[in-house]
């Protein structure tokens, strides 16, 4: 089932085009990631991806309906959205925090149930947060509130979850254990996962596929295995990479 389609996609911002005229599917279960330099497009990509931005051109569609077509509590029901950044303006505790990604499915006067605290508290614990549900929020690391956050979109339960450098903030143990669970996640419950990375290596073991930005509107997507080599990770990056194979693994360092 295609979770995600575009067509004819052109993203630009300041007058400059980060993506032109693209087409593409994502379907349930499938991990994609967005790589490129600083400045090349990520976040103003899965930006408009989720519908807060409109694209120059093109349709998106989400669970087969284009996004001008949706409201916006269907919307959120759909896709998840995690930001680079958490504001967190007033006191409230972990537990109340992961909650906020029940609300999409509430009626309008409505109030969290017991079951959606139990989705709230299995989401904490598999972000090894489950035993600061009554922490507040202000007082937690920052790799602490990046898990929550990844908790918290969890807890919304959607089809599409959008991240934007998910493993921000977050040492290697975490970083592994994130990328773990999202593909636990995209295997058992089919969630489909477009996260943008800046660790290649990472991106190539825990991606289906990889989207190369270039910076100016160029792209490429595909498997990882095909899209992800020396020449065109060097030519992303604008650095020379080599490519070393250790068994059955791939790994890339810098030339």
């Amino acid at each position: 089932m295609s979770v995600l389609a575009c067509r004819g996609l052109t993203v630009n911002i300041g007058g400059r085009d980060v993506v032109r005229n693209m087409d593409f599917t994502l379907s349930a279960g499938e991990r994609l990631a967005i790589l490129g330099r600083n400045g090349a497009g990520k976040t103003t990509l899965l930006h408009t991806l989720a519908g807060v931005r409109a694209p120059a051109a093109g349709v998106i569609s989400i669970c087969g309906t284009a996004l001008a077509e949706q409201s916006a509590p269907q919307l959120a029901r759909q896709r998840g959205l995690l930001l680079q950044q958490q504001n967190d303006a007033f006191p409230a505790s972990v537990l109340e925090t992961a909650l906020v990604g029940r609300h999409p499915w509430l009626d309008r006067w409505s109030w969290e149930s017991a079951a959606d605290a139990r989705l709230a508290r299995q989401a904490l614990a598999a972000v090894n947060l489950d035993g600061l549900e009554q922490r507040d929020v202000h007082t937690l690391s920052g790799g602490e509130r990046q898990r929550l956050a990844i908790a918290t979109l969890l807890t919304q339960a959607p089809q599409l979850a959008l991240l934007d450098e998910p493993l921000a903030h977050l040492d290697l143990n975490h970083q592994v254990a994130v990328l773990n669970l999202l593909s636990r996640q995209a295997r058992e419950a089919g969630l489909a996962v477009v996260m943008a990375l800046h660790d290649i290596n990472l991106a190539l073991r825990h991606a289906d596929r990889a989207l190369l930005l270039f910076g100016d509107g160029g792209i490429e997507e595909g498997p990882v295995a095909e899209v992800m080599r020396s020449d065109t990770l060097s030519r992303l990056y604008g650095h020379p990479l080599r490519e070393i194979a250790d068994g059955e693994q791939r790994y890339f360092v810098p030339g």
